[in-house]
């Protein structure tokens, strides 16, 4: 259980200044004072729940106005305290996130209408102010690591959710360590079964894997220093067991063709470092094929950037190393709540430039107006997995497993759909059918004279926003 006290230290290690801390102490009054008397299913005064999702935001090192919000973020709908109280003690912003926070409501499996209302809502949230989503992403944290004191049928439907939307929603977002927390801890609730299996698979070999990556990690730490190459830290990653669960599915469930069980992760100085560790590594054992990926001169689209390699090593053992800076560690962990450059542009604010994917989510909103095409478009074209193709000019475009050449075109803008007349993939003619893979470098060739696509072309298309573009443009 999380106290004020943590919550103290964690602003002080954090470098929170004193005025900081005042506002924040003040907040925890307030909030501990609307709540007194209430408690949650589990037990527990309901402050603590407040007390944690703000500890985890202070963990990320967000503005202060997000804590204070997180603190509050359930006084007036749950107190006798309203939005005005909220305002005339903590001011305008503060009240504006907690009135974010608390139009979103609680995403529900109850109706379709109100379940795809809800997820609307969300998403407009998200283009006013990214840190509304995030609060709600510390708010579910909690939630989900107090699951056993819901009841059953409860608990099920709050853990699917936490699968379906939430956590895909953190690793859009970069947040690659709320993203794992979120989908280790609904994993048990949803697949049972599955998760015993995945824990008994994993039992053994993690001993032995664990036992070998320490002498690997004594061995390259020593050709590290012997190179002069300052480290900041150098440690052995368990993947998550959820990460694990699905890489079992697509390996035909052979534990054995999982490689990168455990991982070992090489934190340094700066840029330079990292393909010098590279070249140490790969100098000493010999890389797999395809296997190594520079997300340093290409980040995903999230903000993602590290250096990651799969090697051979002593007995045939393969290993996976990932290299990144001590900033490239920070956002890897916390995405875009820690990304320097999205706090520059005021992102994580109202702001006038978002992010590709999320000006996609909000342009979906307009073309797809019914809502089971929406719901579905949502857990597949957004949250399904994805590959990572490039324009001509190098630009990253995140598209769902087997988009085509169309669904790219239909990506960058709807008259470079309608106007397309071929397409050349790795500077290969290719027919808009083909099926693109990571990596691939897409080029569309348009006609302007050409104003309206086929209708065969629906048949060429996976992602629901191509098809509700074509769909549109046909019945005009």
């Amino acid at each position: 259980m999380i106290t004020f006290e943590d919550l103290k230290k964690k602003l002080i290690v954090n470098n929170y200044s004193n005025k900081d801390i005042t506002l924040v102490v003040k907040a925890f009054h307030f909030a501990s004072e609307a709540h007194k008397g209430q408690k949650r299913r589990t037990g527990e005064e309901y402050i603590y729940h407040s007390l944690s999702a703000a500890h985890t935001l202070a963990g990320m090192k967000m503005d202060t106005a997000t804590i204070v919000a997180a603190l509050l973020h359930d006084v007036p709908e749950d107190t006798d305290f309203s939005f005005e109280d909220v305002k005339s003690n903590f001011g305008n912003e503060v009240y504006n996130l907690v009135k974010g926070v608390t139009k979103l409501g609680t995403l529900k499996y109850r109706g379709l209408e109100r379940y795809a209302e809800n997820l609307r809502k969300m998403f407009l949230a998200m283009s006013q102010d990214l840190r509304v989503i995030i609060i709600k992403l510390a708010d579910r944290l909690h939630n989900m690591e107090t699951l056993e004191g819901v009841r059953k049928e409860k608990r099920l439907r709050i853990a699917q959710e936490t699968l379906d939307i939430y956590a895909p929603l953190a690793n859009r977002l970069g947040m690659f360590r709320m993203k794992t927390k979120l989908e280790d801890l609904a994993f048990p609730y949803v697949y049972p079964k599955e998760y015993e299996w995945v824990q008994d698979l994993i039992a053994d070999r993690l001993k032995t894997e664990t036992k070998y990556i320490e002498k690997i990690k004594k061995n390259i730490q020593k050709t590290i220093i012997r190179n002069h190459i300052k480290y900041v830290s150098l440690k052995g990653r368990i993947k998550s067991i959820w990460s694990i669960y699905k890489k079992l599915l697509r390996k035909g469930k052979d534990i054995n063709k999982v490689y990168d069980l455990i991982a070992i992760r090489i934190i340094v100085e700066d840029v330079a470092d990292c393909y010098s560790v590279l070249g140490i590594i790969h100098k000493k054992w010999s890389p797999l094929k395809g296997r190594v990926k520079d997300f340093i001169a290409q980040p995903k689209p999230n903000g993602y950037q590290s250096l990651h390699t799969s090697v051979f090593t002593d007995f045939g053992k393969v290993v996976e190393f990932q290299i990144r800076t001590r900033t490239m560690d920070e956002e890897a962990e916390y995405g875009v709540a820690a990304h320097s450059r999205y706090k520059e542009l005021g992102i994580l604010g109202k702001r006038k430039k978002h992010p590709r994917w999320l000006q996609h989510l909000v342009e979906i909103q307009k073309a797809i107006t019914d809502n089971t095409e929406f719901i579905k478009h949502v857990k597949h074209d957004l949250f399904a997995n994805q590959i990572f193709v490039f324009t001509p000019k190098g630009d990253v475009i995140e598209l769902p497993e087997n988009a085509t050449p169309l669904d790219f075109a239909y990506y960058i803008h709807t008259e470079i759909g309608n106007q397309c007349i071929g397409s050349k993939i790795n500077d290969q003619i290719a027919s808009l059918d083909t099926t693109l893979k990571s990596g691939d470098v897409v080029e569309i060739m348009t006609n302007k004279s050409r104003k309206y696509p086929s209708p065969h072309w629906l048949n060429l298309v996976v992602t629901s926003m191509a098809k509700a573009k074509i769909k549109n443009q046909l019945r005009k």
